[in-house]
């Protein structure tokens, strides 16, 4: 299969609750934090501009406090997540430290980008962020990001979060890792003939019938919200790769344009859907 043609530059990373915490131990997975840095490290020290985008603040606070369930209730999950979130970033911290790079906390709320005025203050802020070489490290505010407030704090999931930064900066690329190779045509874990698109430029309704379920004990996400935010990016004419970050060194392959995951991409001069062939 040929190679794709990325050249991206400004580049967003979203790794999912899965690709950070062992499933069965709801503990943290050190190895790939600590990959995931030093990979976003290199990208650095390559003249690219990264920015990521973390979930797994419940799912680190729920590892630090003992609990097997995430928590009902939405106090009981903004303080899990004040746990979990000052743990996540330290760690963070401490694995770019190693290899000389510095991360800057971005907690957002929805509404800070429906305004104006603080949709250009936090446009400025990642500007500078960039210019400064540092890595922005955002997460939705799930401290104060509640569904019951009267206007609208919450992006529902990092996934969308992920392509609304993407939009905001004019990235080139968004890469999001999860716990599975790419979009296929079914569940694969159901469905054993169920198979691998390679490239998608549309979402119709075909498309979204294929995705259904929800994400992880630890997570809010699933394969509906990852169109979502697919659909977001084609909207603005961008590019979006899922992929499966187990082992987060995928993104040199997927920079050097193997053909990994799935890509979502404006439909060009090309055929409007094509699957990944054996």
């Amino acid at each position: 299969m040929n190679k794709r043609n990325l050249d991206a530059k400004r580049i967003v990373i979203k790794i999912g609750t899965s690709s950070l915490l062992y499933q069965d131990t709801s503990k943290l997975n050190l190895r790939s934090i600590e990959r995931l840095a030093f990979v976003l490290s290199d990208l650095k020290n390559q003249g690219k501009e990264v920015v990521l985008v973390s979930s797994g603040a419940i799912g680190v606070g729920m590892g630090r406090l003992g609990l097997s369930k995430r928590p009902d209730t939405i106090p009981a999950q903004q303080a899990v997540a004040s746990v979990g979130q000052g743990e996540l970033l330290g760690i963070y911290e401490r694995e770019f430290q190693h290899y000389g790079k510095s991360v800057a906390q971005m907690l957002l709320t929805r509404d800070v980008l429906v305004y104006p005025q603080s949709k250009k203050n936090v446009f400025n802020a990642f500007q500078e962020l960039l210019k400064m070489n540092v890595i922005p490290i955002v997460n939705e505010n799930d401290t104060v990001s509640v569904d019951e407030l009267d206007h609208k704090t919450k992006f529902g999931d990092n996934d969308q979060l992920s392509a609304i930064v993407a939009n905001l900066i004019d990235a080139d690329l968004l890469i999001m890792l999860s716990d599975i190779d790419g979009f296929y045509s079914g569940n694969p874990l159901s469905n054993p003939s169920a198979e691998l698109y390679h490239t998608i430029t549309n979402i119709d309704g075909s498309i979204i019938q294929a995705a259904g379920g929800v994400g992880t004990k630890f997570g809010t996400g699933g394969m509906v919200t990852k169109l979502k935010a697919a659909k977001r990016i084609l909207k603005n004419h961008q590019k979006m790769i899922l992929a499966n970050g187990k082992n987060p060194r995928i993104i040199y392959n997927i920079l050097a344009g193997d053909p990994v995951g799935t890509l979502f991409e404006p439909f060009l001069n090309q055929k409007k859907l094509s699957r990944k062939k054996d």
